[in-house]
């Protein structure tokens, strides 16, 4: 198959996440890829930066040679870099300027699909009952009640508001069942930010991104970052919580077929708790990617 990465100029001119700042080695080079090209992210002449990898040093070794250098936004604590020419800046998530918010790199997780599933995934609340029981949801409260679907052209996003759902632990200090309200946000064609209530203050709400790094068309690494509103009591506790919903999720959709998201008006099913997904699909075609989704109606051969 062509690679795509070098015509779909919609993934190659975005910013796209390639790792963690906290996680990366305090010196030299970590190896990476990005839409199917293996790059070099870390320090390289005590400067942080990002490089095309150089398939081998002059003696001929598999070695971890810089080779260009690529343009690099540092925020939300992660690098992010292009393959091509963004026309806009990347994103901004204005609670992760605020000085009194606390801010935890819950990890990275490799999955074994398109972004754009991984994406999908993170936006449905139907499955909570079902594949995050005792967690995000449980029967008999399975009903998805109706939201709002906004969608900007400029900067293009899509804003997912009025989204409630009964939770029995919506995060790790919960003890008790909640009705939470969320807000989704699609900035970007492989990220999405969920604002959710759950917070002792009630005006200000936990913030929650999904950052997907496209290795290729059938393969995901998934960077999630948590702002929280309070004080971390209990980080442990905290981490293993979002792993385990994680976890519970990475099955689920490495078992979807196809593993690309068919962007097809008849692939998607009219209801209303997929309104979300709909409009997702939809702005996603409107925009033109073609990375990492099935266009056309020969989705269920692939």
């Amino acid at each position: 198959m062509e690679n795509l990465s070098q015509i779909d100029h919609i993934a190659l001119d975005e910013w796209h996440v390639v790792g963690s700042l906290n996680e990366l080695p305090s010196e030299g080079l970590h190896l990476t890829i990005l839409l199917g090209e293996r790059i070099l992210v870390g320090r390289h002449d005590n400067r942080l930066g990002v490089w095309r990898r150089c398939s081998s040093d002059k003696a001929g070794n598999d070695a971890l040679v810089p080779g260009d250098e690529l343009r690099m936004i540092q925020r939300f604590g992660y690098i992010w870099t292009t393959l091509g020419n963004p026309t806009r800046d990347l994103f901004e998530i204005v609670e992760f300027n605020e000085p009194d918010r606390n801010s935890v790199v819950q990890g990275v997780t490799r999955v074994s699909v398109s972004a754009p599933r991984a994406v999908e995934n993170f936006l449905d609340m139907g499955h909570f009952p079902f594949v995050h029981t005792g967690f995000l949801g449980e029967e008999p409260h399975t009903e998805v009640k109706p939201y709002k679907v906004n969608v900007y052209s400029e900067p293009p996003e899509i804003l997912i508001t009025e989204c409630e759902f009964y939770q029995p632990q919506a995060n790790a200090d919960s003890d008790t069942g909640a009705d939470t309200e969320y807000v989704y946000r699609i900035p970007h064609p492989f990220c999405a930010v969920l604002y959710k209530t759950g917070s002792t203050i009630a005006e200000r709400r936990d913030v929650i991104a999904l950052f997907g790094q496209p290795v290729d068309e059938d393969c995901v690494l998934v960077h999630i970052v948590i702002c929280l509103a309070t004080e971390i009591n209990d980080l442990a506790s905290m981490r293993k919580f979002h792993q385990t919903i994680l976890g519970q999720d990475k099955p689920i959709l490495e078992n979807q077929v196809p593993k690309r998201l068919p962007l097809d008006s008849r692939s998607e099913v009219p209801i209303r708790a997929d309104a979300a997904s709909a409009a997702y699909r939809r702005w996603l075609k409107e925009r033109g990617l073609r990375y990492g989704v099935v266009i056309g109606t020969h989705a269920q051969a692939m």
